[in-house]
Formats: structure tokens, C-alpha cells, sequence
């Protein structure tokens, strides 16, 4: 019988390539950019899945669409504190990095749940995002995020493999990749997060989380898009800052 391949050849094919890696930044924006174009399906996903539900639960559409809002801000503030958690035990420089960073293992905070949290972080923002999209957009959204993240993490595994496998190799297969275990699968290395560094990091995901919030309280589009501007600007000048640091 033929020698397995390792899993890094064998996942070769599906991993990002350094152009994706790279400019990850640029493609989660078209991401999230492209879902909201309304053109090819006008109905917004919260208001078509609030007049849905309302008219079998007989209660108001309006009422039930503010409260899916509510939800997916909250499903934001989730994604904001997940990658600041996760940030706050990584240097900026390394999470907005240009190329893979897989000298050193980190194993605490939340890498002792899931092996990915910004990642994770990214499918909740998809998910929140997605009451503001249109529904083949929200879908297209996660399906699009979904892969590309994989890919993404494919690249890294392959790096962390091929750098400090003897590490890595127990690391993988105790903890999650995506999908985070209830309690923590490895024991902490005394790490201490660094919350105003993981803040900084990650303040436009709270601004994101913020305006959908907003829109939750005021129906207001215009305040909407106003903070998700700021945070949107917050995110590519400093990603690129920190780029160009690491």
C-alpha cells in the first residue's frame, strides 16, 4: 500500500495562494461588498424572513424585524469580542500580517477552544451582516466566507505543519477547527491577553456591530451606513499600517 501524502501536500490544491493570503483584507470587503448589491434580488433577508414568519405567527412583520436586527447586531458584538479575544493574544502586526506567521504556537485564551477564533469571529459577521443583505446575497455571503476561510486555514496549517510539526501535530488534534469544544482542550501556557492591544486591533468590528445596533434602535439607514463607513475605513488604514509593519 502507497505511503499516505502529508497533509499539507494533500490539501495543496484547496489552500489559498499567496495572493489570496495577502490581500485577504481585499477579499473579505468584496465579500461583504458584493452581497449587498440589491440588484439581482431586491428583497432584504430580514424583512422577507419577518413578513414570512409574521403571517404564520400572526404577529407584526415590523416588530419581528426590528427584533431580527436586534439578533444580529448581537450576533456582531459576539464576532467582535470573539477576534478581540483572539487578538488580544496575538500582536496586530502578526493578524493583519502579509504573509504567514508560523514560528510561534499560540494555545490559550480562546486558541484552547478552537483553533481558528478570528475566523470564527468572520462567520459571525457574516451571520450578523446578513440581516442588512439581500437573501441570495446573505447566502452567497456565507457560502463565499465559508470557503475562503478554509482556504485560508488550510495555508496556515500547512505552515505551522511544515515549520513545528512535534508541536502543532498534538495541538490539532485536540482542539477544534472551526467549530469551538465547550471546554478547553489543552492546558494554558500562561499567556496573558493584551485586551487594549486586541481593542485597538479590532475597533472597527465593533463599529460594524455598532451600527447595525443603531439601525436596530432607529431604523435610521443613514446613521447605518455612516458608522459602517467609519469602521469600514478604520479597517483598511489600518490593516494596511499594520501590513506594512509586520
Amino acid at each position: 500500500m502507497a505511503a499516505r501524502a502529508p497533509r499539507a501536500r494533500r490539501y495543496r490544491n484547496v489552500q489559498a495562494t499567496n495572493w489570496e493570503f495577502k490581500n485577504r483584507a481585499l477579499v473579505f470587503g468584496l465579500i461583504f461588498g458584493c452581497s449587498f448589491l440589491y440588484g439581482w434580488d431586491h428583497q432584504n433577508s430580514a424583512a422577507w424572513l419577518a413578513n414570512w414568519m409574521g403571517a404564520r405567527l400572526a404577529i407584526n412583520g415590523d416588530l419581528l424585524a426590528r427584533i431580527l436586527f436586534a439578533v444580529a447586531a448581537g450576533l456582531l458584538f459576539v464576532a467582535a469580542l470573539v477576534r478581540t479575544w483572539g487578538s488580544s493574544y496575538l500582536h496586530a502586526t502578526i493578524v493583519y500580517a502579509r504573509d504567514v506567521k508560523s514560528e510561534t504556537l499560540v494555545a490559550d485564551g480562546p486558541y484552547r477552544y478552537v483553533r481558528n477564533p478570528l475566523y470564527l469571529g468572520n462567520m459571525f459577521l457574516v451571520l450578523g451582516l446578513g440581516a442588512m443583505m439581500s437573501r441570495a446575497g446573505f447566502f452567497a455571503a456565507f457560502i463565499l466566507m465559508l470557503v475562503f476561510c478554509y482556504r485560508l486555514i488550510l495555508r496556515e496549517e500547512s505552515g505551522m505543519e511544515t515549520n513545528q510539526p512535534q508541536q502543532y501535530e498534538p495541538y490539532r488534534h485536540a482542539v477544534p477547527r472551526l467549530w469551538p469544544a465547550f471546554a478547553p482542550r489543552v492546558p494554558s501556557a500562561g499567556r496573558q491577553p493584551q485586551w487594549s492591544k486586541g481593542f485597538k486591533a479590532e475597533f472597527w468590528c465593533w463599529g460594524i456591530a455598532l451600527s447595525v445596533a443603531v439601525f436596530a434602535i432607529f431604523l435610521n439607514p443613514v446613521a447605518y451606513f455612516a458608522i459602517l463607513a467609519v469602521s469600514l475605513a478604520v479597517f483598511w488604514l489600518s490593516s494596511s499600517l499594520l501590513r506594512k509593519l509586520s
